[in-house]
């Protein structure tokens, strides 16, 4: 490709994976966040809950500011608080959803155009049917809950979804079975959509353009991150996204290279997506001992290098 990847896309980062002390939603979020928000390699960033209200405040003001594309990450919280968007027990579920509509709260608050939600655990093969229909039902009531809050503009709900079997083990999974959740929710609301994970795809053994093809029709962001998908013996191991070039990983120049291919062969950089430019984020985190600069600046080359060689 001639022209450089910005002309197609925004490069974002997961603040709260590239500066785990403020994945919990306190810690240094502000000097954190202005790191990134100087960075004019970066035109989005992906935040998540941000506890006190005044930080919150100050956060959203430094990102319009900047000018940058924002993006809520709520499957740390879900994670955090053991809550699942597809628990079978109607209670438990609804748990799940009053903890995301506080999040959607926060999402508006802070600029973002894309609330990101993850399933929740698989409850086994017997109960999948009905904890899909209970996944179903929660992300339509999220997206009606930020279509009565929209004011100027719309916040959208997207899925991720993970591995099934290694790590964070949930429910949705297989990428072919988000666009199917996809169907069901999206012909009620219109502000939903999906994301995929390049680190995802080694842990759900899928192919590059398989995954891609299987979410594009409502692909609405994009992360780029790694793993190491087969040494159990690894600090790393499963889904822990480390720096590119990790041992034992799944993900180098070449993977990164055959995923922006699919990504431009499927069309996604010509979707119109509810941020401004279709977004890419590095999901990259610091092992221990590891500095966050070094990581984020590894994970600038390989990005560069791999759009090079397309």
């Amino acid at each position: 490709m001639q022209e450089p990847l910005e002309a197609y896309c925004h490069i974002g980062i997961v603040h709260p994976m590239a500066f785990p002390q403020v994945a919990a939603g306190d810690g240094p979020i502000l000097e954190t966040l202005a790191e990134i928000a100087t960075d004019p390699f970066f035109s989005a960033v992906e935040v998540t809950q941000i506890k006190d209200a005044t930080a919150r405040k100050q956060a959203a003001a430094m990102l319009a500011t900047a000018g940058m594309d924002v993006i809520f990450g709520a499957q740390g919280p879900l994670f955090q608080s053991k809550l699942s968007l597809c628990d079978v027990d109607r209670a438990g579920r609804q748990k799940a959803v009053d903890l995301c509509k506080g999040l959607v709260d926060q999402a508006y608050e802070l600029g973002a155009a894309i609330l990101v939600v993850a399933s929740g655990p698989d409850p086994g093969e017997a109960k999948r049917e009905a904890a899909t229909n209970g996944l179903v039902e929660s992300l339509k009531a999220l997206c009606a809950d930020a279509q009565e809050k929209a004011g100027e503009r719309m916040l959208s709900v997207s899925l991720e979804n993970f591995d099934r079997t290694v790590d964070k083990k949930c429910l949705i999974g297989p990428t072919k079975e988000s666009a199917a959740v996809a169907e069901a929710v999206y012909a009620e609301a219109s502000n939903f959509g999906l994301t995929i994970d390049l680190s995802h795809q080694a842990l759900l053994r899928e192919k590059v353009d398989e995954m891609v093809l299987s979410a594009v029709d409502h692909l609405i962001h994009v992360h780029i991150g790694n793993c190491v998908p087969f040494n159990t013996a690894s600090a790393a191991y499963g889904d822990r996204h480390p720096r590119f070039g990790y041992p034992g990983s799944a993900v180098g120049v070449e993977e990164l290279k055959r995923f922006l291919e699919a990504l431009v062969y499927a069309g996604y950089f010509k979707r119109s997506t509810p941020t401004t430019m279709p977004v890419v984020s590095f999901e990259v985190k610091p092992l221990a001992g590891e500095s966050p600069d070094l990581v984020i600046a590894g994970a600038k080359r390989m990005l560069l290098q791999a759009w090079a060689r397309l």
